[in-house]
């Protein structure tokens, strides 16, 4: 089924969030590099007749963090382990006092592969700050997105252990994709935050 104009609701049926960290410090191999998947989401896009994008909300709950992998480390991660480290992310990011992150888009730059340039606002921890998407298309109504968020520019203070000889880079790398096949009238469907 072909993209069409109207609103498309999106959320984990229709796509997915992953979040990557990785290590620094002296301590650096005891720890991972993560892979992290956000449980709930959901947004909502507009597209225009002429199928250009019109709009772009997406709502991210971020009590819903699963960690799906860890490379590196002295050892694998245990369930244990990915239980404790989605706790510790939780309070890093401040979950309990702001547990939604929101993403508005204010522009559209298309390309002519079909992807382009999303420039919003990303609303983490209670502070505002600006940033871009770069999406590719991947396939017939499909979409990848990847950014970067600094922590630090959000008020957020990576985690660090071992009397800080282990840290979490402050730049979290952030993909996005989402498949756009359904018509915006069966994609009511998608999870909310």
């Amino acid at each position: 089924m072909a993209v069409h104009a109207g609103r498309h609701l999106l959320g984990t049926d229709r796509g997915r969030i992953i979040l990557h960290t990785s290590r620094d410090g002296l301590a650096a191999q005891a720890g991972h590099d993560l892979t992290i998947e956000v449980g709930r989401w959901s947004g909502e896009l507009t597209l225009n007749d002429d199928l250009s994008p019109a709009g772009l909300a997406v709502q991210i709950d971020m009590n819903s963090l699963i960690v799906r992998e860890g490379s590196g480390g002295l050892k694998p991660l245990t369930d244990r382990d990915r239980r404790e480290i989605a706790v510790t992310a939780r309070k890093t990011l401040g979950s309990d006092r702001h547990p939604e992150a929101r993403f508005a888009a204010a522009t559209f730059e298309p390309a002519s592969d079909g992807g382009g340039v999303i420039t919003g606002t990303l609303t983490l921890a209670g502070t505002d700050r600006p940033l871009r998407l770069q999406v590719t298309r991947t396939g017939p109504d499909r979409y990848h997105g990847t950014t970067s968020v600094v922590q630090s520019q959000y008020g957020i203070k990576p985690y660090r252990g071992f009397l800080g000889a282990l840290r979490v880079s402050d730049g979290v790398g952030v993909d996005v994709d989402v498949d756009l096949s359904e018509s915006a009238e069966a994609t009511g469907a998608g999870d909310t935050a």
